[in-house]
């Protein structure tokens, strides 16, 4: 049996028998799982293997990149600094960033880059290898995209962009880079084993990703076919075009990609996410908490994912995509109404629910398939609601 280690309060007991159960049924390789109520760390659990090549377990301290989960700490960034005065929601980009404002994007605003609308999801032209190693080129080959639809009409997931388009904004009013910005503001007053680049002087084990193997159900998505038949659509040159660029990368470990390029675990996921969960203003004020969290795009097509998705200003909010397709698994996440954060390629989340005072967070090296969570994460939420005395997900998301 995978040996578990942590805690898990008596309340909680249920989140460690599915923990375990993930790995002994559903090809759990390494993995920790985190949450806090009302501040109070509840479940802090971590097992498997961090390395199959070396053998190394998953220790306390592991960590792995979280992909895309960094949107939400590139996002909070953002928000820091418009509950500050300093960056304006309804503003124009070209206001912070001039060069932007060009080939369709003029009217572009800093709201629409939040929402996955400023129409710049991927690159028509190839990038050069190792673009996303290289801040100032990928900006400026943003600057040169042509908009791929009118901005504001209609979104489409950003998948590493979003780490640019709103990036560089921070970068701009704030005169820090994106990952010095967060390291200072967020990680640092949190305790939160969060970073977007890691420094030279990085010493913990980081684990490998492995890649999810497609199954057939993989193929039974909009998505995938998109991949596999159409190379100029933009779900492909998301993918694709990316210059070379893969997880495992040491040096893109120590790149500042904002849109997938985090390193954390659990634990440092709700270190993140507590202030949030319990609204005590210390990261941001409790009116822009409650602007953050509300649905601010929505649509029944994804231009990027091709299946309905709906965001918060920069974050993921409950998705219910179950009755899109039985047959293709892994094309929702679920979690309380007024719940916010961010998946992960392959299955990783961490998110905050105000309502419950809930932070939580689920990461692992061993990607499942689907666009957003598998059962692995989606059974460890659902778990934690339960044991909050909520009762029923069927309306799209947790209620009691």
């Amino acid at each position: 049996m995978t040996q578990i280690s942590g805690f898990a309060d008596p309340q909680f007991s249920h989140i460690r028998e599915i923990f375990e159960q993930n790995f002994a049924e559903r090809g759990e390789v390494g993995a920790s799982v985190c949450l806090s109520v009302m501040g109070e760390r509840k479940v802090d659990l971590w097992g498997g293997i961090a390395d199959p090549v070396s053998g190394e377990v998953w220790q306390e301290d592991t960590v792995s990149i979280v992909f895309s989960c960094t949107k939400a700490a590139t996002a909070l960034c953002a928000h820091m600094l418009i509950d500050q005065g300093k960056l304006d929601l309804q503003a124009p980009v070209s206001k912070y960033w001039p060069e932007f404002a060009q080939k369709g994007k003029e009217a572009t605003t800093v709201q629409m880059m939040l929402n996955h609308e400023s129409a710049v999801p991927a690159f028509r032209k190839p990038l050069k290898p190792g673009a996303f190693l290289d801040w100032d080129y990928m900006i400026s080959r943003l600057e040169e995209e042509e908009a791929f639809w009118e901005p504001g009409t209609r979104n489409g997931y950003h998948m590493i962009n979003f780490g640019w388009t709103v990036g560089e904004l921070v970068r701009r009013v704030s005169g820090q880079s994106l990952g010095a910005f967060f390291a200072e503001h967020i990680a640092g007053p949190t305790g939160a084993d969060f970073w977007i680049g890691i420094p030279e002087d990085f010493d913990r084990p980081i684990a490998p990703i492995l890649l999810h193997m497609p199954q057939a159900e993989d193929m039974n998505t909009a998505f995938t076919q998109k991949l596999l038949g159409d190379p100029d659509s933009i779900s492909a040159l998301s993918i694709f075009n990316a210059g070379g660029w893969t997880a495992n990368d040491k040096e893109a470990h120590r790149a500042e990609i904002g849109g997938a390029g985090g390193i954390s675990n659990a634990r440092g996921q709700v270190a993140m996410y507590t202030p949030l969960a319990m609204n005590d203003g210390r990261l941001v004020s409790g009116a822009r908490l409650s602007a953050m969290r509300q649905v601010s795009t929505a649509t029944q097509q994804d231009a990027t994912l091709l299946i309905p998705s709906r965001f918060a200003s920069g974050f993921m909010v409950s998705m219910d995509n179950r009755g899109l397709s039985p047959q293709a698994p892994g094309l929702s996440a679920i979690m309380g109404e007024q719940a916010f954060g961010h998946v992960g390629a392959g299955g990783s989340i961490g998110f905050a629910d105000p309502e419950a005072g809930l932070a939580f967070s689920y990461t692992m090296n061993q990607m499942g398939g689907g666009l957003l969570l598998n059962e692995r994460g989606q059974s460890l939420i659902d778990a934690t609601y339960k044991a909050l005395g909520y009762t029923s997900n069927a309306p799209g998301f947790w209620v009691k």
